[in-house]
């Protein structure tokens, strides 16, 4: 089982990205923000604690989603493998993934981490806010976001990279070329499903 974490600011190419991997090396896309509404709408066990925490306005306990991401992983024991996207956002995450993950006998393999120029990302995103009428496309929240993320995300990178996991790949060409970039690191581990 292969699994990856695939990192990047908003505005990156992160979703797209993903589903390229996902469709190319058949790999099973875990999202976080799709887990807890999962979980939620099914009223699982789970979903019913941290439906309790998104009611009051208030981050989802770590060990919550660790929950969601070890019954995720149960449900497909047959997976190739796996591609995290929005989780681990803290080092304690990465932290409590690698313990589960162990616990499974498996690990990350691999972390790859979109790097866009600040000013690419913020054209991109006011870009996206206008043709999508998104809510987040005026400069001063965008910038909030990417030095939010870079505050929470690079010692999560850090852990990573002392681990020998990190590879930092320059996320602002096409979409094809930076997955073609993406793709030279995955092929290490895993050929792609024709």
């Amino acid at each position: 089982m292969f699994n990856l974490v695939l990192f990047g600011p908003p505005g990156s190419g992160k979703g797209t990205q993903s589903e390229q991997i996902v469709k190319t090396y058949q790999l099973q896309h875990i999202a976080t923000g799709d887990l807890l509404r999962d979980e939620v709408s099914r009223q699982t066990a789970l979903g019913v604690e941290a439906k309790k925490y998104m009611d009051q306005g208030m981050l989802v306990p770590d060990e919550v989603v660790i929950g969601m991401i070890s019954s995720k992983i149960d449900e497909m024991p047959d997976a190739r493998g796996f591609v995290f996207d929005g989780f681990p956002r803290t080092r304690t995450q990465a932290e409590a993934l690698d313990k589960l993950l162990e616990f499974k006998n498996t690990q990350i393999h691999l972390v790859l981490s979109l790097e866009v120029p600040e000013e690419d990302l913020i054209a991109r995103l006011v870009n996206r806010g206008i043709t999508s009428g998104r809510s987040d496309d005026n400069q001063e929240v965008i910038t909030a976001r990417i030095k939010e993320y870079n505050l929470k995300t690079e010692p999560v990178a850090r852990y990573y990279n002392e681990h020998g996991k990190l590879e930092r790949i320059a996320g602002h060409h096409p979409v094809p070329e930076t997955f073609k970039l993406l793709t030279k690191h995955i092929n290490k581990y895993l050929l792609p499903i024709a």
